[in-house]
Formats: structure tokens, sequence, C-alpha cells
């Protein structure tokens, strides 16, 4: 039998009074995810200020098999860092290690722990002419452990892909408190397999991602950011391939979004204004850059795509940024998005992928197909065109209780959404993980080959199920 107390007592003395807090007013912030579909219980808020402080408390946690919940800066959409309402686990607080340890100009490298807020990394990377290629709207409270759990994607995955292609070593916690050590990069290696990849993604179920190495690019000379009206998705996936085909690898997003969702975002978003002068059905936002290394002007490359693509008719109306603040201005609108949503209503939110080149026809054929069967929702789709990565959202009817629609059409809903992904050849999830929102749909639509392999691994690494519990891998 569990002695709770004096589990609490010994990490109370390991972890001292800034480490450990069993407060709930401390807590309650930290108990409900983002989105507030979850919401959990816990014995206890850990927050080590080490890697040491955290394997020692994973081997005090598996001497009294006491679960271990992992948390960066619960940000995340799929309920992955929330506990269940038992109360039974411990809440593991990565914000406090938030050293970035290193940051190397010659190798263009930065080794951060996990509680490293984004967006400090991108600043800290500023300061040396350097930048970190991944940004998404959460930048501001996104931690790059979670990134690293959730293998996050973000706006420029089109040109340098996801996280996991931005880590290139790492250090973890292993279920009995040992430390997998792989920080230091290696351009070639090939001693077995290459565990860190087995972590990136694990969502805390395999291991907690303490830090990491990550890559860094030399700085931007110069971006031009433009706003582009088009007639419907598959015009906006014809005019994705002219700018590949005009701009290389000068061009590095390209979102979409619909009218629908750009006027909801207008409307909850103060001082904010339409690009462009006209409605269009759909809306795509497009970034090339360049860096130092880049010859002529990049004002003359985004003015002749747009020309070349106007002349082929490829779209309808569109405005270069004039400066910086247009810039950012543009993608205010892209990164208010999910925070609009929420202030209109319920929803339940679908990030899937689908071949690239299948997207514009999957959402042409899926939108409908939720409005039809549940009269009085409203379907959008917004996202990552290039990837083939799009949001897919189903807005509740006006007036609903939002828990009880959630729970009861939402499900429902969701389930159909990812039935016919699965249909289409896609994924029930591109760039947010499982956690515990998808787990049973994975379990239900998953190939059950990959099932298995991931069970016998988190058998393998976490014998007693103490890492997350509940979160990710299927039950058999």
């Amino acid at each position: 039998m569990q002695d709770i107390e004096a589990f609490l007592n010994e990490a109370g003395e390991l972890l001292g009074p800034r480490g450990l807090t069993r407060d709930p007013e401390l807590m309650e912030p930290w108990l409900t995810d983002w989105r507030g579909r979850f919401k959990g219980a816990a014995l206890a808020m850990a927050s080590p200020a080490s890697s040491q402080e955290v394997a020692s408390l994973v081997k005090l946690c598996a001497r009294h098999k006491i679960a271990i919940v992992p948390q960066g800066g619960n940000s995340g959409m799929c309920g992955g860092a929330t506990p269940d309402k038992t109360g039974e686990a411990i809440l593991l607080s990565l914000r406090r290690m938030n050293a970035i340890r290193s940051l190397d100009t010659q190798s263009r490298q930065a080794v951060c722990e996990a509680g490293v807020i984004l967006q400090t990394l991108h600043e800290a990377a500023e300061a040396e002419n350097l930048r970190f290629p991944l940004t998404l709207g959460g930048k501001g409270s996104a931690t790059i452990g979670g990134l690293i759990s959730t293998n996050a994607g973000g706006t420029q995955v089109l040109r340098h892909g996801s996280m996991r292609a931005q880590v290139l070593g790492l250090e973890a916690v292993l279920a009995d408190g040992s430390i997998f050590d792989s920080l230091v990069p290696l351009k070639k290696d090939n001693r077995g397999f290459d565990l860190k990849q087995v972590l990136i993604g694990s969502e805390g179920t395999l291991g907690i991602v303490t830090a990491a190495t990550l890559r860094l690019l030399p700085a931007l000379s110069d971006r031009k950011v433009i706003w582009a009206g088009v007639p419907s998705l598959s015009a906006a996936r014809t005019l994705l391939l002219h700018c590949e085909n005009v701009a290389g690898e000068a061009l590095e997003g390209f979102e979409v979004l619909q009218q629908t969702t750009l006027n909801d975002v207008l409307a909850h978003v103060p001082g904010t204004r339409k690009p462009l002068a006209g409605d269009h059905a759909w809306h795509a936002l497009i970034e090339v850059v360049a860096d130092a290394n880049r010859t002529g002007g990049l004002g003359t490359l985004a003015e002749d795509m747009l020309t070349s693509a106007a002349e082929k008719g490829l779209l309808e109306d569109a405005v270069i940024s004039a400066n910086e603040t247009q810039a950012e201005a543009f993608w205010l609108l892209r990164d208010e998005i999910a925070p609009a949503e929420k202030a209109k209503g319920p929803a339940v939110q679908h990030d899937i992928s689908v071949p690239v080149e299948k997207m514009p026809d999957f959402v042409d054929a899926a939108i409908p197909l939720m409005e039809e069967s549940w009269p009085g929702t409203e379907a959008v789709a917004f996202g990552h065109l290039g990837d083939g990565n799009v949001h897919f959202h189903v807005i509740a009817p006006p007036g609903v209780d939002a828990l009880a629609w959630q729970e009861g059409d939402g499900k429902k809903i969701s389930g159909q959404v990812y039935e016919l992904v699965t249909k289409w050849g896609g994924s029930i999830s591109a760039e947010h993980g499982i956690g515990q929102l998808k787990r049973d749909e994975l379990g239900r639509l998953g190939d059950p080959v990959s099932l298995s392999i991931m069970r016998s691994v988190k058998q393998a690494l976490d014998p007693v199920g103490l890492l997350n519990p509940g979160k990710l891998v299927p039950l058999a």
C-alpha cells in the first residue's frame, strides 16, 4: 500500500519549498488544459530546478509507485499534460528549468532546458544574429520540452520541418530515474537505434525531456509577407505550387483561412484591419524570406511572383507588406484564430493531415458533409496547406451548453471526422499530439501493427506505467 504522506515528505525534502507545493490555489491554474476540456487533480505539483532533481524525484515516485504527469507551458491542445481526476498522480512542472545552457554561434546550436519558452529562445538567437526556425501562435507560453514531447509543427514546417527536425540532441529522464544523455550531436552515428527519435513526440509517456540541443539558422536579412485572396482552396493549392516554382527556398510559409474565420478574428481583436478591400472565399498568407547569403531584392521576387500569378489568374487580389509592422499585423490575424474561435463559443477541433495534393478535395467534401449531418454547426478549415495539415473545426450551434454538447454531439462529430480522414489515407493528428483527447480514437482507427509496437515500447521503457498514464498509447 502506498504511504502518500511519507512520499510527499520525502519529495518536499528533496525539492525544497520552491520545488513542491500542495497549495490548491497555486496548483489550480495548471490542472485544466488550455481549451478547458479536461480538469484533473494531483497530489502535489513538483517544480524541480535541475535534471538531477527530476531524476531523483522519478526514482522516488518509482519506489512509491506514484504516477507522474509532466507539464510545460500547459498550452497543449489534446489534454496531454492534464492529470486525471483521481488525484493520485503528481504534476511535474518543468517551468523552473528555463536556462539556455549554451548558445554557440560557430556551430549554430543552442542547448536549452525543457522549461525555456519558445519566444525566449527566439530573442536569445536574434541577439546573436541567428534564429530558431519554428514558431507558432503560442510562442509566448509554449516551452521547448512541450514542443519536443508533442513534435510540434507551426507555420514554418513548409521549409524547415517540425520540431523533430530541429532537435540535434536530447536529454531525458526515464521511468527508473536514469538519465538518457544524448545532447552532443553527431552528423553520423550508427550505434544502433536513434533513441532520441523515439522520445520526440512521445508526450512524456516514455521519458521526461529535460534538455535539448537545437539547431539555429542565420538571421533573416529581409522578409516579405503577402496576403492574397483566392476563390477556392483548390486555387490556393495551385497558387502554392506557383510560389514554390518561382521562389524556391525563399518560400517559408503558406497559410490559408476562410473569409468567415478572418471575420471572427477582426471582430475579436481590437485594432485589426482587413488586409484586402474586398471579401474572398479563401485567403492565403505567404511569406518569402532572405538570409544574409541571398543576393538580389526580395521585394522584386515577391512582386514578380504575384504578377505572374495574377497573369495566370491564380489570385483575385493581393498585397505585399510595406514594412515589418504590416508584416506582423498580417501574421497577427493568423495567430489569433484560436483565441477568436475560443471566444466565439464551443467547438470540436481536429488537427488533421491528408496527402498534400488531396487537401483541397478533402476540405471541399468534409465541410458540407459535417454541416449537413449536424444542422446548426459551422465547419471551418485553416492552417498549413503546404504540408497537408489543416485544422478542421466544427463550431457548435448557438446557445448550446458547451460541456454537454462537447461530450455528446461533439464526440460523435469528431468520430465522423476521424473516420473520414482515415478513409482519405490521412492522420488524426498532424502536429498537436494525441494526449487523452484522441487516445481512444487512435486505438479504434490506428494500424494494429503500429499500435502493437507502441504498446511494446511503452512496456519496455515504463513497465509499471508511471509516466503520463492514460495518454497517447491506447489500451490493448
